[in-house]
């Protein structure tokens, strides 16, 4: 996980950096990573995980919870592990908190997404790989993650525990800004990727179902046929740089359009997926009307 470079992306525009820091295992160094920054804004909370009192990856938002409980600003910028906001975006993001800070009607802003795939020369914008989330909001105790940490949602009165209620919340009033976040949890050597699907589906499916499903540790992730993924034009993020020069797997990539993958297809290479993503790349500029939303975008 690019934890450093997630942290790093966002601390020119902080007062403060929270971080929910989980136990790990005995050779984990996120503590030590964290520590090399050296910025007197880092708070870190020691956590240990409970997924079998929030399972289905709601451990991911109580973890979220955690952190955000101890914010102490007007408004909680929001990134997890594997996600990094270019510097280019700062800017953006800074104005709208404050042009909006006194505006109630704003509970939180929406950001576009940019999903890298496989490689950093590659990005995935095929249906039901979402294309914008809530990543800021507003520091109110009614604010919560929601499900497993992918998105916010207004909970009043809220247990603790049940994260992924939708039944007397509300979803968040956000204004869209122009800014976007870098998701880079797909990029990684497939045999990293393989562990990291099958750590994620542990969370979200137990230890059974995970090891059902993906079977040894030291198998490796078949990212399928790349050819036909948009190419990234842009650049990234500065504080990625060593992450990008430390790219040492194309030989274990495949862009042979023949190329047939040796597990289940992925919901983007499904042929329902193709023809939703066909007509929303070439007709409605990228936009996913059936695709996944929680929130309600209002214009002040």
């Amino acid at each position: 996980y690019p934890i450093k470079p997630a942290i790093e992306s966002i601390l020119p525009v902080v007062d403060e950096m929270i971080i929910a820091l989980g136990k790990g295992d005995a050779d984990d160094n996120t503590l030590e990573l964290i520590n090399s920054i050296n910025s007197p804004k880092i708070k870190i909370i020691h956590t240990e995980w409970d997924i079998e009192k929030y399972p289905t990856g709601m451990e991911n938002a109580h973890q979220t919870d955690i952190a955000k409980q101890a914010c102490s600003g007007d408004w909680c910028l929001y990134v997890q592990a594997d996600e990094v906001i270019h510097e280019d975006f700062l800017p953006v993001i800074e104005e709208s908190c404050n042009k909006y800070v006194d505006d109630k009607r704003v509970d939180g802003f929406l950001f576009k997404y940019l999903h890298f795939y496989a490689d950093y020369d590659h990005y995935n914008n095929a249906h039901g790989w979402y294309p914008r989330e809530i990543r800021l909001v507003r520091n109110d105790k009614d604010i919560h993650s929601y499900q497993s940490a992918q998105s916010f949602r207004r909970i009043p009165n809220f247990d603790g525990l049940s994260y992924r209620k939708s039944a007397g919340t509300s979803v968040l009033n956000v204004v869209e800004i122009d800014a976007y976040i870098y998701h880079y949890g797909w990029v990684r050597p497939p045999k990293l990727m393989h562990k990291k699907n099958k750590a994620l589906a542990t969370v979200h499916k137990g230890e059974t179902k995970a090891t059902e499903i993906y079977g040894e540790q030291d198998a490796y992730f078949d990212y399928g046929n790349l050819s036909k993924l948009p190419v990234f034009k842009g650049t990234h993020p500065k504080v990625m740089q060593e992450f990008i020069d430390n790219y040492n797997w194309a030989d274990q990539l495949n862009f042979d359009k023949n190329h047939k993958p040796n597990r289940q297809k992925m919901k983007h290479e499904k042929w329902k997926s193709k023809v939703q993503t066909y007509f929303e790349q070439n007709f409605l500029g990228g936009a996913q009307p059936l695709g996944y939303s929680n929130w309600k975008i209002i214009k002040p």
